[in-house]
């Protein structure tokens, strides 16, 4: 049987490794199909397109759109967009300045809270790997902690001050899920409700289907065995596809983030089934 992981992240986002890193890797792990899905950027696809031809392996173009819905971060994934389509990238650049708003504030909470952290120092290792239309998270936030030394890692920068209920999380308004749908489809794409798990607001799902989503990912890293039994139940009682993602966002200080490319799989039929419901509303 051949393979597919749908959500992987780039140096163009919050990843750790170039597009083509990604690629190359999924290769490696015997996939037959790897996504390429940066936050709110399409900035990671030409390489990785590119990088597709190289190691005989299909390149899905995709996106992750950040949302909101009812004070939670919600997240939609979009496959097979058209990633020159002047509109949908106007909408990215909007969704990236929100972004950027973002950061401001999580590094001015941090400032009250007696950290001495400022945007320069975030920004500090990305000088020479981001490149115009690239994102910048929480993720690089968490690096800079690590570096001054007001936590051991990761995940100590996520617990104690960016995960949500976190000193210095911050959530500013954003689009809805069902708008990122939208926009999905009408940039030729398949929406898809990314790690549903983690939100725990199970109602959006029928609310999604109604307004376009093609699919849940139901296979996540973060997900237990009895969410993804849930998820893929809960997928087919609304006649929408199931896709898995690692989630890879490359690897920090020695530590894999998430999961490996391919430690998360769909049969790699999936990827022609959203190439199929691309820009149809259900």
């Amino acid at each position: 049987m051949a393979f597919a992981d749908l959500h992987t992240h780039t140096l163009a986002s919050d990843g750790t490794r170039p597009p083509a890193d990604n690629v190359r890797l999924a290769a490696e792990a015997g996939l037959a199909a790897v996504a390429i899905t940066d936050h709110d950027t399409v900035g990671g696809l030409r390489e990785a397109m590119e990088a597709g031809l190289k190691y005989g392996i299909a390149v899905v173009p995709g996106v992750e759109i950040s949302t909101v819905h009812a004070g939670h971060d919600i997240h939609v994934l979009g496959y097979w967009i058209d990633d020159t389509d002047p509109q949908f990238l106007s909408r990215l650049a909007e969704l990236r300045e929100v972004r950027n708003r973002r950061n401001e504030m999580i590094v001015n909470k941090l400032q009250e809270l007696g950290l001495s952290v400022t945007m320069d120092d975030v920004l500090e290792s990305l000088r020479t790997s981001k490149k115009a239309g690239d994102t910048v998270g929480r993720p690089h936030i968490a690096d800079a902690l690590v570096r001054k030394g007001y936590v051991s890692s990761m995940a100590e920068a996520f617990d104690r001050y960016l995960a949500k209920g976190a000193a210095a999380y911050v959530n500013p308004p954003r689009i809805t899920p069902q708008q990122a749908v939208e926009w999905i489809l009408e940039a030729g794409g398949a929406p898809v409700l990314a790690h549903p798990g983690l939100y725990g607001q199970d109602e959006l799902i029928p609310l999604l289907a109604e307004v376009g989503l093609v699919g849940v990912e139901a296979f996540h890293s973060d997900h237990t065995p009895e969410q993804e039994a849930h998820y893929e139940v809960l997928a087919a009682a609304h006649g929408l596809l199931v896709t898995a993602g690692s989630d890879y966002h490359g690897e920090r200080g020695g530590v894999v983030f998430h999961a490996p490319i391919g430690a998360r799989r769909v049969d790699a039929d999936v990827v022609d089934r959203l190439f199929e419901r691309r820009g149809m509303r259900s």
